[in-house]
């Protein structure tokens, strides 16, 4: 099992997105996702919990959580979002920085170019690193 963290700096929209999406894609026996802000803020930005239930992704209860060393270490991919020289970069974790905008009071057509952004970066990775769910006789699509 690969666990995968995404960051960024109040882990309220790309990063919550971004984790979400990846654990409705890969495979949960062979990776799951985490997110985390080095400055969290006290809750997922509304604009972001709306664009994500246009796609039944429920981010309306999902908590923040302060992206710390000891987090870092815990996984084996970190991802960052646009939190720079804030992350942490942490010897043997592989790491990937993905230029995305800030969906923070941008307008619902934004934030849903913002999401599709994410969401085609995160298939590209399930794909490249074999972490798609596979059909099983209890999967469903």
């Amino acid at each position: 099992m690969v666990n995968v963290l995404f960051a960024c700096v109040h882990n309220a929209g790309r990063s919550q997105m971004a984790a979400a999406l990846f654990n409705q894609l890969a495979d949960p026996a062979r990776a799951r996702a985490r997110s985390a802000g080095t400055q969290p803020a006290s809750r997922v930005h509304p604009e972001v919990v709306d664009a994500m239930r246009e796609i039944d992704v429920d981010l309306s209860s999902a908590a923040t959580t302060t992206l710390t060393a000891d987090l870092a270490r815990s996984v084996q991919l970190l991802v960052t979002m646009g939190c720079g020289e804030q992350c942490p970069v942490v010897a043997g974790v592989e790491r990937d920085d993905w230029p995305v905008g800030d969906p923070k009071g941008q307008s619902v057509a934004r934030v849903r170019e913002i999401r599709d952004e994410i969401r085609g970066r995160i298939e590209r990775l399930v794909r490249s690193k074999g972490w798609e769910r596979r059909p099983g006789p209890d999967h469903h699509d």
